[in-house]
């Protein structure tokens, strides 16, 4: 498509993406303390009107930061799949992102200790987790039977949601003890999968 001709939201969705990719850079070199808007849109190569026309200030900033870069695991289901077949496929989308992750852990474990201490960020992560758990409970009503679900799905989300942000880091720190049959082995045992046969190789001794 010509670029004249592309539509305002594509080029605003290019400049977010500018904004971001420059935060990313700041907040590496100095700290989530110590970049400003200002700093990120010079880096960017754009004003400060431009920064400020799609973030209202660094909280609303930082949280799309965190949104981008360690962006809810969706995974590939076919229709009308079971509830166990959409957390083995779920299991599998978390093990294939976790490359990915690796590489931006720092950012999200220092995101979160400044978070901690910022009141105004916390409100806008709050909002943009209920969201995230309002959709994500909405597609579980519309992928799998309700009476096929362990828990109600807006409860259930959050159990998923939490046990992947848990297994994902602890594979990072320790991959030797969180292994791929580990995570395949804890969404199996909430699908009530709690009968199956597991490898050979998949022992207490390697717990």
């Amino acid at each position: 498509m010509n670029a004249r001709r592309r539509p305002k939201g594509d080029k605003r969705a290019r400049t977010c993406s500018k904004l971001l990719e420059a935060a990313r850079e700041l907040v590496r070199e100095k700290g989530y303390e110590h970049t400003t808007m200002e700093e990120v849109a010079s880096r960017a190569g754009m004003t400060s009107g431009a920064i400020y026309g799609n973030f209202r200030n660094r909280a609303e900033l930082f949280a799309a930061l965190g949104q981008a870069y360690w962006a809810p695991i969706k995974p590939e289901i076919k229709p009308g799949s079971s509830f166990v077949e959409i957390m083995h496929a779920l299991a599998e989308a978390t093990i294939a992102a976790i490359p990915d992750r690796r590489g931006a852990a720092v950012g999200r474990l220092t995101g979160v200790a400044y978070t901690l201490a910022n009141d105004q960020l916390l409100v806008q992560v709050r909002e943009a987790t209920i969201k995230s758990y309002d959709a994500g409970a909405a597609w579980l009503r519309g992928a799998a039977a309700t009476d096929d679900l362990p828990l109600p799905p807006d409860v259930l989300v959050r159990v998923i949601h939490a046990m992947i942000e848990g297994l994902v880091l602890q594979r990072i720190l320790t991959p030797e003890l969180v292994t791929d049959d580990v995570i395949r082995a804890a969404f199996a045992a909430l699908a009530g999968e709690h009968r199956r046969k597991w490898p050979a190789d998949f022992t207490e001794t390697a717990l």
